[in-house]
């Protein structure tokens, strides 16, 4: 049991905040360790303890709604590591089980990802791995073949450290003889475990993405009257004003030379929560920032429909000549927080829901938008834990990454180090720089290798103009979308049903011995 919460306490600590990326693999090393040569039922007991010791801590930034939103989200995550250490008890007597127990992780990660309610893949062993030996495999499979390498990685030390503890005591000479020859397969294996990383930092270099262009972007957070749910959503004009001084901020500073005129300036998702369709101050406002800077913004508008019962969370192109123009609206939407699912249901038995007074409704159509010559692959916030909007912003021709959102309910709890990790992720899977606009934090700019060349200060005012690459090109993650993922599950399928096979055929196999011997 120890050893199974150890798993789950090392996939956390690999994870940010805290940073530990190293003990990815060995939280693999760790279930496998645990679950092998133990009976099904207990495999999954200890999944669940490995699953428990990773979600109650990952996602206590839920709390803010509420111990009980908090918990039951994390039971509903822990759910999937039963069937995962399971999977894993049952493939480990098959040969290549290290390969069949890493896919097992992409299989499960896969699941989680779409199910229920369009899935919740936070906490992958992939989004451990921003800016490490093994984020390279993102450019080649995106987050599946990290999660794979990772897991695989720990999967070949489970499958060395105990062979390699049996030889201890004397040379190897001596006990490669009394082992019959298996230190060998031993070395064999740490070496391959080292080599996996090793591999890692090349792969970008496969069909690279090359520098079209040089775009200067604005970005600005704005911040809010103060982090928490309630001022978020009730200052929302202030909010607005917020950004917009922002914005006017780094017109004052390109007219006195301190940096460069932007092409655009990017802004968070919900910079203003009013209507700007709708409301001709938050129209009038926005449209001055835009005049000032001279250069179009991309900012985050809500878009009520149906008298208020329905919404959209869109980033709209705002030109300083033209106004409101071409948009994105967010494709994944948190369930229970931008949308009730079942809503007459649900209402009725947690009336706190009914606080969410309208619905958001998701859009259908990749963030490919074009500003003053450079078009960007937007993904607002929720959207870029999941692979697919990010690749198909890309594939539509999005060179430069950018990820408008609202964390102003999480500052200071590790969500936003958490969103930005798997923003760097991605910047490496699609080779491209990325911007993070939030609107309290974090925000920041990353490279295309995923390295954060900018980060701000949480809950604080803050605005930064760069030059990025704006990227031609796709990178064989992006070429391949979501092939890898289906690839690496089927594999986790295949080695459940060649597990299966063998266990009828062992029974079999008993039970015709017992009826010889009768």
């Amino acid at each position: 049991m120890l050893a199974a919460a150890g798993a789950g306490a090392a996939q956390l600590l690999a994870l940010p905040p805290y940073g530990l990326w190293w003990l990815g693999p060995l939280s693999a090393t760790l279930l496998v360790l645990a679950v092998s040569g133990t009976r099904l039922r207990r495999a999954a007991w200890l999944g669940a303890v490995s699953g428990a010791s990773l979600m109650v801590w990952l996602v206590n930034w839920q709390s803010v709604f509420g111990v009980d939103v908090w918990l039951a989200l994390a039971a509903a995550e822990t759910l999937y590591f039963l069937p995962l250490a399971t999977g894993i008890a049952w493939v480990v007597p098959l040969r290549g089980w290290p390969v069949w127990t890493a896919a097992l992780w992409v299989l499960q990660e896969a699941v989680r990802a779409r199910f229920p309610f369009g899935g919740f893949p936070w906490g992958k062993l992939a989004f451990a791995q921003p800016d490490t030996p093994f984020t390279g495999y993102a450019a080649v499979g995106s987050s599946a073949l990290v999660t794979f390498g990772v897991a695989l990685c720990g999967a070949l030390l489970a499958a060395a450290v105990p062979r390699a503890v049996r030889l201890l005591g004397g040379t190897l000479r001596r006990a490669n003889e009394r082992s019959g020859g298996r230190v060998i397969p031993v070395v064999g294996l740490l070496a391959t475990a080292v080599a996996i990383p090793a591999l890692g930092p090349v792969l970008p270099s496969v069909a690279p993405p090359e520098t079209d262009h040089t775009a200067t972007v604005g970005m600005v957070q704005g911040d809010v009257p103060a982090p928490g749910q309630e001022n978020i959503l009730g200052e929302r004009m202030q909010v607005l004003d917020n950004h917009m001084q922002g914005v006017h901020r780094i017109a004052r500073q390109v007219r006195s030379g301190e940096v460069e005129q932007p092409d655009m300036v990017i802004l968070p998702e919900n910079a203003s929560d009013l209507d700007a369709y709708d409301n001709p101050t938050a129209a009038s406002r926005i449209a001055d920032a835009a005049r000032d800077v001279g250069a179009p913004l991309l900012v985050g508008i809500t878009k009520y429909e149906d008298g208020g019962a329905q919404r959209e969370v869109r980033s709209v192109v705002w030109k300083p000549d033209t106004g409101a123009g071409d948009y994105y609206t967010k494709r994944y939407l948190v369930p229970f927080g931008e949308y009730i699912p079942f809503r007459g249901v649900m209402t009725r038995y947690v009336s706190r829901l009914e606080q969410v007074t309208s619905d958001a409704v998701p859009g259908e159509e990749p963030g490919k938008l074009s500003l003053n010559g450079t078009t960007v692959a937007a993904s607002i916030c929720f959207d870029v834990v999941f692979d697919r909007p990010v690749r198909e912003s890309v594939a539509a021709g999005g060179q430069i990454l950018v990820v408008p959102t609202n964390n102003a309910n999480y500052n200071f709890t590790g969500q936003p180090d958490q969103q930005l990790a798997i923003t760097q992720l991605r910047a490496v899977e699609h080779g491209r720089p990325a911007v993070v606009a939030s609107t309290s934090g974090v925000s920041a700019v990353v490279a295309p290798d995923g390295t954060v060349v900018y980060r701000s200060p949480e809950a604080e005012p803050d605005t930064h103009v760069t030059d990025l690459p704006a990227m031609a090109g796709e990178t064989l993650a992006t070429r391949l979308g979501a092939l890898p993922e289906a690839a690496l599950s089927a594999l986790g399928v295949g080695a459940l049903v060649a597990a299966a096979v063998s266990t009828i055929r062992r029974k079999h196999q008993v039970t015709g011995e017992v009826s010889r011997q009768e």
